[in-house]
């Protein structure tokens, strides 16, 4: 996908208009105090399944309940103890390139960024990441956005870029909410696709990735340089768009070589952030607590389909191993 990119005096009293604004304030308050707060209780033991569904022309469908979907556990019929859309539960980190301009050019995005945080279930939480050579993480997951706003303006200096690296250092960050965790969890990378430092390669990002239901949606602000008298762009390290595309993410390029020329163009990743919101309500999280024999360490299928035959479901992950425990 590319990208290009009242006024009038009162009619009423001063102290009517208070009565009036205090009045709807205090409604507004009792509603808000009124309205329920769901709280999602599960066990350590759940295994998560994040899933879309497509029909036969390959179009996602969305607003699917529980009861539309069948689940198989090393082929024997299972309960789902656990269901949610995808944009319900969302555990979302930004992880930002800080090399040359594209330090000013993450900075410009943070309102619509966390704009797109603010869309998501009240249980869902957002980190930032910073990186260059070496990757930072400058705002811990958290529901409230405070540190995350505060950490899209703090750059990150250096000379190299280890996109891979930060990309597993990302990953690692999800490690301490645990491997079947039934949050959403994605990592939007935003980088110009230029490594030169990494010691990971894009293989065993996707491997780390998929073990802890991590889909990055990777967003290329691309480099150009002069090539047969145009510009062209710079191309991405290998493998890079495949973090998108095998790990249930999405592939995105936002800038043009008639941008990159005008120095005072600026890349608004608006819509992207929109395509990313639409795709993620397109899917679902299907979840499970597997029987005591499936607690051996061992890797187990788990399977699921639609009760609508004509429906096909995509997982991200199909197995799942559990340590013995009591």
């Amino acid at each position: 996908m590319v990208l290009h990119q009242p006024h009038g005096g009162s009619r009423f009293p001063l102290c009517l208009t208070a009565s009036i604004s205090l009045l709807l304030f205090s409604s507004f308050v009792t509603a808000q105090e009124k309205e329920p707060v769901e709280v999602i209780s599960v066990r350590t033991d759940l295994v998560a399944m994040p899933i879309t569904v497509t029909d036969s022309r390959g179009r996602r469908i969305s607003d699917l309940k529980q009861q539309d979907f069948v689940l198989n556990d090393d082929g024997r019929k299972a309960r789902i103890d656990y269901f949610a859309s995808g944009a319900e539960r969302i555990a979302l980190a930004f992880v930002l390139d800080s090399s040359g301009s594209l330090r000013e050019q993450t900075a410009r995005q943070r309102d619509a960024a966390l704009g797109l945080f603010s869309r998501f279930g009240p249980a869902s939480s957002v980190a930032v990441i910073r990186f260059g050579q070496k990757a930072k993480l400058l705002a811990p997951f958290n529901s409230e956005p405070e540190s995350a706003r505060a950490a899209f303006g703090v750059s990150v200096s250096d000379q190299r870029t280890a996109i891979f690296d930060a990309a597993l250092f990302a990953i690692e960050a999800y490690a301490a909410r645990g491997e079947n965790s039934p949050e959403r969890r994605i990592a939007i990378l935003i980088s110009d696709g230029l490594d030169t430092a990494s010691s990971a390669n894009a293989r065993q990002v996707i491997a780390a990735a998929n073990k802890m239901n991590v889909s990055f949606y990777v967003i290329q602000l691309p480099l150009f340089t002069p090539s047969g008298g145009h510009l062209a762009a710079r191309p991405a390290a290998k493998g890079f768009r495949d973090l998108a595309e095998k790990t249930g993410g999405r592939y995105f390029v936002a800038g043009t070589a008639a941008s990159a020329l005008d120095p005072n163009a600026k890349v608004d990743l608006t819509p992207v952030f929109a395509a990313i919101e639409e795709d993620l309500r397109s899917q679902y999280v299907v979840g499970f607590y597997p029987g005591a024999a499936s607690r051996d360490g061992k890797p187990h299928r788990a399977a699921i389909a639609a009760s609508n035959p004509r429906l096909k479901v995509h997982q991200l992950r199909t197995s799942y191993s559990l340590r013995p425990g009591p």
